[in-house]
């Protein structure tokens, strides 16, 4: 009850002083018509990929003067985009997340970019929105862990609010609030807007999953080593314990199959001993983390992902760009990228029987899987980094983030008629 009353006590903070700044500070200023805005973001990264694919082509965007990003995770030199580092004594006297909101707030208070933005609702996203309000500028919430992030007061999506152990619905009902607060919310994919719009959020929101660069992430002839492959955080949600049962009910047909896992997590060790339990340990290999993923991905065959719950993956995004078909959760959005019996197979189940038989399936037909590799590049070509930064180019070109494109048209239109 102490936890749950400290994390209520977290939101109607922000909400409250939110609501402040909206009675009493008036409008948020706008950028004007043309001019390329300054855009300050914050967020937890565990993936250099993965930051990099939302960042390079918003950096790319013909709308972006610059960004600033602060963040403890190291961010690659990157032309227009500025990585502002956490001093250690700043880490140690008031905490990691602590000290980045703080550095975050004096940057905002400083530089006042045209946009400040965040990651992830909690805690980014809410101290975002609240900053942006208290500063008349512009907010940016991108969510990268679909409904999870505010579903049952957020116990699901992040750290400390998964001390609530079970569902909160008053939590969840506020967070939706802080949501609908924002001047925009970017989603991986549809589905989450869908689920936005149910909980009564009504502020814009537009779908941008990344982008990736087609001219690295490319079809390789190299020789391979692995069968299939699985990329992504070791932790409860990908469901590591189904594609390792899986790989036990392929090894009894394919004795030889060779099966790789990259990444890194709270897991790892739990499921290196499942490993061994189930007698697989000489077909699988934990590779941990790696900074060169595209050669992992040029070794392997197949893409599979057993998670719970996905958004857009980029790391299924990478490896079809790479021409591997995927085997994959029938969740979230991995069906706006992966087409049932076109570039690899959706399986509706969590059932290791189930992804193993997929799996088997693609492997063992090689007119298949030549077919479907050359249908999975083409369709993630689709989020090359290209198309998604011209992608931001339309959604940032309103002065005002909470205006969409028909809005801006509309207003465009009805502008030489004003003037006469």
């Amino acid at each position: 009850m102490v936890i749950q009353f400290f994390l209520h006590v977290i939101v109607d903070f922000y909400l409250l002083v939110y609501r402040f700044a909206d009675r009493f500070l008036g409008k948020r200023s706008s950028c004007p018509l043309g001019r390329r805005k300054s855009i300050l973001l914050t967020g937890t990264f565990y993936s250099t990929n993965w930051i990099m694919n939302h960042l390079a082509p918003l950096a790319m965007s013909k709308q972006v003067k610059e960004i600033k990003i602060v963040c403890t995770f190291p961010i690659p030199e990157t032309v227009g985009v500025e990585w502002i580092r956490i001093p250690r004594w700043a880490m140690k006297a008031f905490g990691e997340t602590p000290s980045r909101l703080i550095l975050f707030t004096i940057i905002a208070l400083r530089c006042r970019p045209d946009i400040i933005g965040g990651f992830h609702l909690l805690v980014n996203g809410l101290h975002s929105i609240m900053l942006a309000k208290l500063l008349q500028r512009q907010s940016l919430y991108i969510n990268g862990g679909g409904p999870r992030e505010i579903i049952g007061g957020g116990y699901l999506g992040n750290r400390l609010f998964s001390k609530l152990r079970h569902p909160d619905d008053l939590l969840e009902k506020k967070l939706a609030q802080a949501v609908d607060s924002a001047d925009l919310v970017v989603t991986m994919g549809h589905s989450v807007i869908d689920y936005f719009r149910g909980k009564s959020v009504a502020t814009r929101m537009e779908v941008v999953p990344g982008g990736i660069d087609g001219t690295r992430y490319r079809v390789s002839r190299c020789e391979k080593m692995y069968d299939i492959i699985i990329v992504g955080r070791i932790v409860q949600v990908k469901r590591i314990d189904i594609y390792l049962r899986a790989i036990k009910k392929l090894s009894l047909d394919i004795p030889s199959i060779k099966a790789v896992v990259i990444g890194v997590g709270e897991l790892l060790d739990e499921f290196k001993n499942l490993a061994i339990e189930l007698g697989i340990n000489d077909n699988v290999t934990f590779a941990g983390h790696q900074s060169d993923v595209i050669s992992w991905l040029h070794k392997s065959k197949l893409f599979v992902l057993t998670s719970d719950s996905e958004g857009l993956s980029l790391a299924l995004m990478e490896a079809m760009m790479c021409g591997l078909p995927a085997v994959v959760s029938d969740v979230g959005e991995l069906g706006e990228l992966v087409e049932d019996g076109v570039n690899g197979f959706l399986v509706a189940s969590r059932d290791p029987n189930r992804f193993a038989r997929k799996i088997q399936d693609s492997l063992t037909n090689a007119e298949r899987l030549s077919k479907f590799s050359i249908n999975a590049r083409r369709a993630a070509m689709r989020f090359d980094i290209q198309a998604t930064s011209k992608r931001w180019d339309k959604i940032l070109r309103s002065p005002c983030l909470s205006i969409n494109e028909t809005e801006q048209q509309n207003i465009d239109l009805e502008r030489p008629a004003l003037g006469n």
